[in-house]
């Protein structure tokens, strides 16, 4: 067993397939992938399953993976300790479906600069369920999410939350809706909508809100960032929690404001999600701890929650 073999492993899971774990590894396709299968018959077991769309980490492969991944950071530790200042610079990966970003999530990526000069952030905005796939198979080391009340964590996946909010109406500075203190959803639903995509909290929040009585005009975006915009150039109104859009550039350059949903009391609650391990990287701790750090001081955190406990 050699070390570059778990390298080739652990690349293959963040990348998503030999080809791009090669390019990454700057190691030729053939090379790599012979290098695994002598792994996978020196452990006698299958790491990866090998498929036309990409290799992902086998179910044997993740359970293993932990154990792997504790051996390249000892090795790391040991070269740092030896004098190699680059082997110290590890890279975050972080899963999010854009909620916080610039109250908590940037804060605390630029207090992980400051403590981890070498260590790079890498910023996903992606959908929950991809997030939650990437956290079970290794591919992401954290990940913000939204839920709602009664939401189970999966299986293998831990809860913190960080910020508890409610779903508000998005709406462009000087909108006639913006002279009431709250919006109803019969006004909502008179108006352009600007949609989440399926996959999306919100999704399932505007297909509750509304019914099967939809806004008759409507958009359909990826994630809050492009509904924030959307919204700000008079495309649509939306709704979001109340954390997406407090602080974000758009609401303090006057483009965008807010106002709550009459007679709607739904929680929603900002999480950080991670894998249940028993071994969790400096850099990974560090990162946590600043997002909840700025949580708190944007809106307060709640109980670490785990697989199966509701909000």
């Amino acid at each position: 067993m050699r070390i570059e073999q778990l390298e080739y492993i652990a690349a293959v899971t963040q990348h998503g397939s030999l080809r791009k774990a090669s390019e990454h590894l700057h190691v030729s396709q053939p090379a790599l992938s012979e290098a695994v299968s002598k792994l996978e018959r020196e452990l006698g077991v299958t790491l990866l399953d090998r498929r036309r769309s990409g290799a992902r980490i086998s179910r044997r492969g993740r359970e293993l993976l932990q154990n792997m991944v504790e051996v390249l950071e000892a090795v790391d530790r040991l070269r740092t300790a030896a004098g190699d200042q680059a082997a110290g610079h590890h890279v975050v990966r972080v899963g999010t479906v854009s909620a916080a970003t610039s109250t908590v999530l940037v804060p605390a990526v630029r207090d992980f600069r400051a403590a981890h000069p070498g260590g790079t952030v890498e910023v996903l905005n992606i959908q929950q369920g991809e997030i939650d796939q990437g956290l079970q198979e290794g591919a992401l080391d954290l990940g913000l999410v939204n839920v709602l009340a009664g939401d189970d964590t999966p299986p293998d996946l831990i809860d913190r939350g960080l910020v508890h909010g409610r779903p508000v109406a998005v709406l462009p500075t000087g909108h006639p809706l913006t002279s009431y203190d709250e919006v109803t959803t019969e006004q909502l639903r008179a108006e352009p909508f600007v949609a989440m995509r399926a996959g999306y909290l919100m999704h399932r929040f505007a297909h509750r809100l509304f019914g099967a009585d939809m806004p008759e005009v409507s958009y359909t975006t990826d994630g809050a960032e492009l509904g924030k915009i959307m919204v700000a150039e008079g495309l649509g109104l939306t709704v979001l929690p109340h954390y997406s859009v407090v602080g974000d550039p758009l609401e303090r350059a006057g483009l965008i404001t807010h106002r709550p949903l009459q007679h709607d009391a739904t929680a929603v609650t900002l999480v950080l999600r991670q894998r249940r391990q028993q071994h969790v990287p400096l850099t990974v701790r560090d990162l946590s701890a600043a997002l909840v750090s700025h949580a708190r001081a944007h809106g307060g955190t709640v109980p670490t929650r785990a697989a199966s406990q509701s909000t």
